[in-house]
């Protein structure tokens, strides 16, 4: 151990830094539980689940409001979905999308469909049109279960493929409009007939561990999201992993308020709870006023967050709920050092485990030591398969030696990570399962980085790190930008509004927001000659094309367009300006949620869409 690794300073703004062999040894111990199991074992998340049943069989696993739903019972009625599916014609290796918000259906359904074998597809609730047709032409789904509060989105959706549409209905949010009959409500009068008994399991008995069992999708840098492919051994490794990083057991209890249909609350949350036998409690959609209540009436002990819901709540005034909460960790990733800091201040000294990666990335990052800001650590650069390589972000691409190939970062520079792809039968992880489009995987591949033949998986992550190995994430590369807690492709959202009337071109870009994490939308709209922006014609297109979190917060109507000499858009010195009205003559707006158009800026417009004045 050298000098740095015992260096011990109280004063630290950052925390007490810790020795890299002790870093290393809970790193080690993640790896050992990651790896019991392997690729070609013919063990399922349906196994885990009936090993779990009956293991911890009246323990709590689904709490929702007042309804509690034991390890038993949730799989008694995955076992009327399963035998249901089979009565409706689905088969092993068929594909099953399912649009449904948080709700205890979700789990009945996704299991019972994981228990015939079925691959399933999850389906972002808010999306509808030309975003839809693509989530279910892209997984090649032969069925599709849609909750009674997503309906709407399939009845307003034309040109919707042929396939089986199947009605789950949702007490808390009956569908009553028009158009409701094109989904099948007879499934759901199957299941409630199908028998609890456990769904024979020689339906799946061939399927291996390696089997892809979800498609999850993920906004890439352009275009409409890809669906990415997850295993059944990488969501319990997931499960494996995190049981032993956060030390869970049965007594914990979980807590799922992001949506089910992304990444984190369906592999993190889920698959680490049931690895521990512990109960998660569902909230349909995050809610700041409840939140603290929520883990005061049910001593929620486990939290996984993203950076923006943890600004939300530090921003509310304080709360009799809030204190000596039953928090006692929290997973999750972008919470920036200042709201960390005043996080643990008013709440408590709850640790946090901030981590990255992504849905399918092959290579991941934690912060095991509660480093304050830091996504992780790498002790030791021969333990890991993650790098970290220079990258020219005004060139977009990677700076290579004298020997054609990529060049490591040092601690301070600014990089891109990647993750070394293995390619071994028996070896789980490093594996990169890719799309369902093979040249969507393509493109997340770099080849021919350190050596000839090897390859990694691009994450498109800017990051740096310091002198003691902590990583600390900077930006994304490209177009797509995070708001709301969701990645926004440029391109998708400039694509979707290209036909505004009387557009001549739309650039779309994300800008830097005080007191904000991630970057705002704008848009840099260029008239034709003679035409005028309508405020109120842009707001409503944007509310029938995109989600919320999609639409341009700002829009600056442009004199002239910024093209490359190649005719492409250029966004570099607009992101600079940002809505800065000094920086530019253009006529700049603010979008208007209550008065449903944008307002021309102003420093009340700005406050009534809660913005700070630019600086």
């Amino acid at each position: 151990m050298n000098a740095s690794d015992a260096h011990h300073n109280s004063a630290d703004p950052r925390g007490t830094l810790v020795s890299r062999d002790v870093t290393q040894a809970k790193l080690d111990r993640r790896a050992a539980a990651g790896a019991l199991i392997k690729p070609r074992d013919l063990y399922t998340i349906a196994d885990r689940l009936e090993e779990q049943a009956d293991r911890h069989g009246e323990r709590p696993f689904i709490i929702y409001g007042g309804q509690r739903f034991s390890y038993a019972e949730v799989d008694a009625r995955s076992n009327q979905v399963a035998h249901a599916a089979y009565a409706h014609g689905l088969r092993t290796g068929d594909v099953c999308a399912l649009a449904l918000e948080n709700r205890p259906e979700f789990f009945f359904n996704w299991f019972g469909l994981v228990k015939l074998g079925v691959v399933v597809a999850f389906i972002n609730t808010q999306v509808s049109g030309r975003p839809l047709v693509h989530a279910l032409e892209s997984t090649a789904a032969r069925a599709v279960l849609v909750g009674d509060e997503c309906l709407a989105n399939f009845v307003a959706t034309e040109g919707l493929p042929d396939l089986l549409l199947w009605r789950v209905p949702d007490a808390e949010k009956p569908f009553v409009g028009e158009g409701g009959a094109i989904a099948d409500a007879g499934f759901a009068e199957s299941v409630a007939a199908a028998p609890r008994a456990r769904f024979e399991r020689s339906q799946r008995a061939a399927t291996t561990a390696e089997t892809p069992t979800l498609l999850i999708f993920t906004s890439g840098t352009t275009g409409l999201p890809k669906a990415a492919r997850y295993s059944h051994m990488r969501w319990m490794s997931s499960g494996d992993v995190m049981v032993v990083t956060i030390a869970a057991t049965p007594d914990d209890v979980f807590y799922c308020c992001l949506p089910l249909y992304h990444g984190a609350a369906a592999t993190s949350v889920t698959s680490t709870a049931l690895k521990a036998g512990a109960a998660i409690v569902v909230r349909r959609k995050f809610s700041v006023r409840e939140f603290w209540l929520d883990v005061q009436r049910n001593g929620i002990t486990v939290c996984q967050y993203i950076g923006e819901i943890c600004r939300y709540l530090i921003n509310q005034p304080p709360s009799a709920a809030e204190r000596d909460n039953s928090v006692r960790c929290m997973m999750g990733a972008g919470l920036t050092p200042e709201i960390w800091q005043r996080w643990v201040e008013r709440f408590g000294p709850v640790q946090i485990f901030e981590g990255w990666g992504s849905t399918e990335a092959n290579t991941a990052l934690i912060n095991l030591d509660d480093r304050l800001g830091s996504c992780g650590r790498v002790p030791y650069w021969e333990k890991t398969n993650f790098r970290l390589v220079r990258y020219d972000v005004e060139s977009d691409a990677h700076p290579r030696d004298d020997r054609g190939f990529y060049i490591l970062c040092q601690p301070g520079e600014v990089g891109e990570g990647i993750g070394f792809i293995v390619d071994h039968p028996d070896i789980g992880g490093g594996r990169f399962e890719g799309y369902t489009a093979a040249e969507a995987t393509e493109k997340k591949i770099l080849r021919d980085v350190f050596t000839k033949g090897d390859a990694y998986w691009s994450s498109g992550d800017l990051l740096r790190y310091d002198e003691d190995g902590y990583f600390y994430f900077v930006d994304r590369i490209g177009d797509t930008f995070r708001w709301k807690s969701e990645n926004v492709s440029t391109q998708e959202v400039a694509d979707a509004l290209s036909d505004y009337p009387g557009a001549e071109l739309i650039n779309i870009y994300g800008v830097q927001v005080p007191e904000h994490e991630g970057r705002a939308g704008m848009a840099a709209i260029l008239m034709q000659d003679g035409q005028a922006f309508d405020a109120e014609a842009f707001y409503a297109l944007t509310e029938e094309r995109l989600p919320r979190y999609a639409a341009p917060q700002f829009v600056r109507v442009a004199q002239t367009a910024d093209l490359t000499a190649s005719f492409k858009l250029r966004k570099v010195d607009l992101q600079r300006q940002g809505y800065d009205p000094t920086a530019f003559n253009d006529p700049l707006y603010v979008r208007d949620e209550g008065g449903r158009t944008y307002r021309p800026y102003s420093p009340e417009a700005l406050a009534s869409a809660g913005f700070p004045p630019f600086r």
